[in-house]
C-alpha cells in the first residue's frame, strides 16, 4: 500500500472525530462552544507564531493581549459588529508594534475574526443551522475536492503553490458543497439565498487552503503543526473555514 493511500484510515478517523466534536458543541452551543472555538484559536494562533518564526518572547506577548480577548469573544460577538471588527484590527496593530513583527500581528485577524465570526453565527435565532451550514460546506468543499481529485486528476489547480490540487478537485469541491446546502435547504430549513451563495463561499475555502500552504512554503514546512495525525496541524485542517467564517456572517447579516 502506497503512503498516499496507506494514511487513509487515520485521516477518515481523525477528521471524523474532529466533525464529531464540533457538531456536538455546535449542538449545545453556549460555554461548550465557546470554549471549543477559544481553544482553537489559541492553538491555531500558537502554530501561526511558529509558520512566522516568532521568538518565545513575541509568543508570550501575543498571548497576553489574546487570552483576554478570547475570554471577552462572547460579549464582543453580540455586540456592534464595527466595534469588535476594529477591537480585533486594533489588536493586530498593537500586538505588531510590540513585537515588531508585522505578519505576528496579522496572524491576530487572521485567526481572531474567524473565531468571533463563528461565536457570532451560533448566538444568532437560529444559530444551530447558520453554524452548521458555515462548518459543513467546508467539510464538503473540502472532501469533494479530495475524492473528485483523487478519482478524476488532470491539470494542477496552483502547481507552483500546492502542486496536488487539481481543477478537477476544485469543481468538485464546489459542487460538493452546493449539494450540500441545497440538502439543508430541503431537509432543515436552510434559507435558499444562503444555499445560492454556497459556491461562493466554497471558492473562498479553497482559496483559504491555498493561502495556508503560501505560508507553509514561505516558513519551509510541510505541517503548521503536529497535533492532528495524518492531518498536521490545526490551521491545516480549518484554514478553509477560517477563511469563509467571516463571510458567512456577512452573508447572514446581509441575506436573512
Amino acid at each position: 500500500m502506497s503512503g498516499a493511500h496507506s494514511d487513509l484510515p487515520v485521516r477518515l478517523g481523525v477528521a471524523l472525530a474532529l466533525i464529531g466534536g464540533a457538531l456536538l458543541a455546535i449542538w449545545f452551543g453556549g460555554l461548550v462552544f465557546w470554549l471549543l472555538v477559544t481553544v482553537g484559536a489559541l492553538l491555531m494562533l500558537g502554530e501561526w507564531a511558529g509558520l512566522v518564526g516568532a521568538t518565545p518572547q513575541r509568543r508570550l506577548a501575543q498571548y497576553a493581549l489574546t487570552v483576554p480577548l478570547a475570554l471577552l469573544a462572547p460579549g464582543l460577538a453580540m455586540g456592534p459588529s464595527w466595534f469588535v471588527f476594529g477591537l480585533i484590527i486594533g489588536a493586530g496593530f498593537f500586538i505588531a508594534a510590540v513585537t515588531r513583527n508585522g505578519r505576528l500581528g496579522w496572524g491576530i485577524v487572521y485567526v481572531g475574526v474567524p473565531a468571533l465570526a463563528l461565536v457570532f453565527l451560533r448566538e444568532e435565532p437560529h444559530g444551530l443551522l447558520l453554524t452548521f451550514w458555515a462548518m459543513a460546506l467546508v467539510w464538503a468543499c473540502d472532501s469533494g475536492a479530495f475524492f473528485a481529485g483523487r478519482a478524476i486528476g488532470g491539470p494542477k489547480l496552483a502547481p507552483s503553490i500546492s502542486p496536488n490540487k487539481t481543477w478537477a478537485g476544485f469543481i468538485g469541491g464546489l459542487a460538493a458543497s452546493a449539494a450540500a446546502a441545497w440538502g439543508m435547504v430541503i431537509l432543515f430549513g436552510l434559507p435558499p439565498a444562503l444555499a445560492l451563495v454556497t459556491p461562493f463561499l466554497a471558492v473562498l475555502a479553497q482559496a483559504g487552503d491555498l493561502y495556508e500552504s503560501h505560508l507553509k512554503r514561505l516558513a519551509g514546512v510541510k505541517d503548521s503543526g503536529t497535533l492532528l495525525p495524518g492531518h498536521g496541524g490545526l490551521l491545516d485542517r480549518l484554514d478553509g473555514l477560517v477563511a469563509v467564517a467571516p463571510a458567512a456572517a456577512l452573508l447572514v447579516i446581509l441575506l436573512t
